[in-house]
């Protein structure tokens, strides 16, 4: 049976991290106002048509809209929160592969990707 040896895993990675930690943030920022500006569009569409039921639906709409922006900018936050409350990988590699995704250019993650480079793992 081949053994993987781990060790070191999130610090020899820490550049993949990183590109994660790019793509959720732009996400973090691009869903939550597309959704909001989607919202608005269409409540405008319901003023300017002057329809009751139309203005409520789309209030209501906008208002479903807002929740899930921000459930999608907090979904990280709240699953590194659940992670740390139920003590589930709480190792210091795991830390640094939360930092490299969360807190991209930190220097946590910095000093994972001199590590990694420093040992022949990195770019």
């Amino acid at each position: 049976m081949l053994l993987m040896d781990i060790t070191g895993f999130c610090t020899n990675t820490s550049n993949i991290w990183s590109i994660l930690g790019y793509i959720v943030m732009v996400f973090k920022i691009i869903i939550p106002l597309l959704l909001i500006v989607f919202g608005m569009v269409d409540l405008g569409k319901a003023v300017v048509s002057s329809d009751e039921k139309a203005i409520s639906k789309a209030v209501s709409t906008l208002i479903k809209r807002f929740i899930a922006a921000v459930v999608v900018f907090f979904i990280p936050t709240l699953v590194s929160a659940i992670f740390n409350v139920l003590g589930i990988l709480n190792s210091s590699e795991y830390n640094t592969c939360v930092q490299c995704v969360t807190n991209v250019g930190g220097t946590d993650c910095e000093t994972a990707r001199v590590a990694a480079k420093n040992s022949g793992y990195g770019v």
